[in-house]
C-alpha cells in the first residue's frame, strides 16, 4: 500500500513536498483553506512584486528623457493594477491546482486539524473528511502581527494584507516598521506619486542588513521625499476628525497622514492545528520547533515555511518541502545535503534592489573573522551606463587564506538575479579565482561580479 501523506497548508512548501512525494509514489492529499499556492506568497508577496515593478515603470517611463527620449508620460491607472494583480494571482494559482492534479493529489478545500498522531480531520463546505496519514506535513504559514495599539479598519489603519493594493491610493502613507516588508511599502508608494512618512525604532533601516545597503537605502528615501522617524517606535494609532491617521510614537514625535500601514512582522499560524493531540509541542513564540529533516518531536509529523520559525521565504519553504518529501519517502539514507539557512540568497525589491547571501561582512568583524572584502560599483560598467542605472555596487566576501568565496551583497538595478552567481558559489564552496576565470557577456551588468571578485 502506498504510504499515506497528509499536508495541511498548500503554500510553497506544502505544495512542493506534495508534488515530489507524489511521484516518488506516496497517496497525498493537501488541505487549504485559502488559496493554494499559499495565502503569504499569492496574497502578500506576489501582489507587492507586481505593484514594485507597475512603480518601477511608471518611474522608467517617466525618467526617460536621460535615456534619449520626450514628451514620454505615464500615469498609474490604479484600477488596472488591480485587475493585473488578480489575474496574476489566479493564474498562478490555477497553475499550481493544474500541478497538484496531474500528480495525483486529493486536494481538499477547508481547514485541516489532527486529531491523533496518525489522524487529520478536514472540515470542508460538504463536511467533515477524515484521513488516516503515515506522515503529516504542517505548513499553514503566518499572518501579519497586530500590536494592542492598533485596531486595523482595512480603510484607513492597514495591515499589509489590506495595501495589495489599499482601496484607495493614499495621499500620504505613515509606514511602520522598516523591515523588508516595510521598505518595499515606501519604495512603491512613492513610486506611484504618494508621500511617505516611515518609522524606524532603530538607528538605520533595514536593520539586520548590511550597514552601508541600509545607508544607500535611506539616501534614496531621502532623495524621494520620505520623511523619516529615526529611533522612534510607534506605540498608537487613532483616526482623525478630518478622515486621516495620527501615529504617536514613544519619543513623543507625531506622524500624521492619511493612512498608516503596519509592517511589524508576522505570527504563525499554528492555532488550531491540533498540535497536543498529535503530542507536537509548539514553542512560546507560536512556532513548531523542528531537526534538520524538518521533523518535530513526533518523527513522522513535519513542519515547512514560516511555521517552522526558520527563514520567512518562499524559496526556502519550497526547498523544505522537496527535502520533507524525499525524507518521508527515504531518500535521505542516500548521500544528501542538508538545507543550509546560512547560505540562502535573499533580495528586497526597493530602488536600488538588494540582495545578499551568506557570510555578512558585519557579522564576520564582530566575530573577529579575517575575511577578505572587495566592492566595485556599477558605475565603472558599461551596460549600467547604458541602461542609465550606474547606481549601486557589488561586494563580495572571500577567506584570503583559501580564497573561498563566503558570502557578498548587491545594490542595483537586477540585484535579485545577480545574487544567484555568488549564491553558487558559496552553496558550492567556489574560489573567487572560479568567477575571474569564467568568461562572463560584454556589456553585462555580471561583469562587476568578475571585477569584484578579483
Amino acid at each position: 500500500m502506498a504510504l499515506r501523506f497528509v499536508i495541511i497548508g498548500g503554500g510553497p512548501g506544502g505544495h512542493a513536498a506534495a508534488t515530489h512525494a507524489a511521484k516518488l509514489g506516496a497517496e497525498v492529499t493537501v488541505i487549504e483553506r485559502d488559496v493554494i499556492g499559499g495565502a503569504a506568497h499569492l496574497w502578500d508577496c506576489i501582489p507587492s512584486k507586481a505593484m514594485i515593478a507597475t512603480g518601477s515603470s511608471l518611474h522608467q517611463v517617466n525618467d526617460s528623457e536621460q535615456m534619449g527620449l520626450t514628451d514620454v508620460v505615464a500615469h498609474l491607472d490604479f484600477d488596472a493594477l488591480r485587475d493585473r494583480i488578480q489575474s496574476i494571482e489566479q493564474r498562478l494559482e490555477g497553475q499550481v491546482t493544474q500541478l497538484l492534479e496531474s500528480q495525483g493529489v486529493r486536494v481538499l478545500r477547508g481547514t485541516g486539524r489532527m486529531v491523533g498522531p496518525h489522524e487529520v480531520v478536514a472540515d470542508t463546505a460538504d463536511g467533515e473528511v477524515r484521513l488516516e496519514a503515515d506522515a503529516i506535513l504542517l505548513s499553514t504559514g503566518s499572518r501579519p502581527r497586530i500590536p494592542e495599539w492598533a485596531e486595523p479598519d482595512g480603510d484607513r489603519i492597514l495591515t499589509t494584507r489590506d495595501a495589495y493594493p489599499p482601496k484607495e491610493l493614499p495621499e500620504h502613507l505613515i509606514v511602520i516598521g522598516s523591515g523588508v516588508t516595510g521598505v518595499e511599502f515606501v519604495h512603491m508608494f512613492t513610486a506611484f506619486g504618494c508621500r511617505v512618512t516611515l518609522i524606524v525604532s532603530r538607528q538605520q533601516v533595514l536593520p539586520q542588513k548590511d550597514p552601508e545597503v541600509a545607508a544607500a537605502l535611506e539616501h534614496e528615501f531621502v532623495n524621494r521625499g520620505v520623511k523619516l522617524f529615526m529611533g522612534a517606535r510607534a506605540e498608537g494609532i487613532e483616526r482623525t476628525e478630518d478622515g486621516g491617521v495620527r501615529v504617536a510614537c514613544d519619543d513623543g514625535r507625531v506622524a500624521t497622514g492619511s493612512h498608516a500601514l503596519l509592517a511589524i512582522g508576522s505570527i504563525p499560524n499554528s492555532e488550531g492545528l491540533g498540535c497536543e493531540a498529535a503530542g507536537v509541542e509548539v514553542n512560546d513564540w507560536g512556532y513548531i520547533d523542528n531537526n534538520h529533516h524538518l521533523q518535530t518531536n513526533v518523527p513522522h509529523i513535519y513542519v515547512a515555511g514560516d511555521l517552522s520559525g526558520r527563514l520567512p521565504l518562499s524559496s526556502v519553504a519550497s526547498m523544505q518541502g522537496r527535502k520533507i518529501a524525499e525524507h518521508v519517502m527515504g531518500l535521505h539514507t542516500r548521500e544528501h545535503r542538508h538545507l543550509d539557512y546560512d547560505k540562502a540568497a535573499s533580495a528586497i525589491f526597493t530602488e536600488p534592489e538588494i540582495a545578499d547571501v551568506g557570510l555578512a561582512e558585519a557579522d564576520a568583524f564582530a566575530e573577529g573573522r579575517k575575511i577578505r572584502v572587495t566592492k566595485v560599483p556599477f558605475s565603472t560598467t558599461a551596460k549600467a551606463l547604458i541602461n542609465n542605472a550606474p547606481r549601486g555596487f557589488v561586494k563580495i566576501l572571500s577567506d584570503p587564506a583559501t580564497g573561498v568565496v563566503l558570502g557578498g551583497s548587491i545594490v542595483g538595478r537586477h540585484a535579485a538575479e545577480l545574487i544567484s552567481v555568488i549564491a553558487l558559489a558559496v552553496t558550492a564552496g567556489l574560489k573567487v579565482e572560479d568567477i575571474v576565470d569564467s568568461l562572463l557577456v560584454h556589456p553585462s551588468l555580471a561583469e562587476a561580479l568578475a571585477e569584484a571578485a578579483d
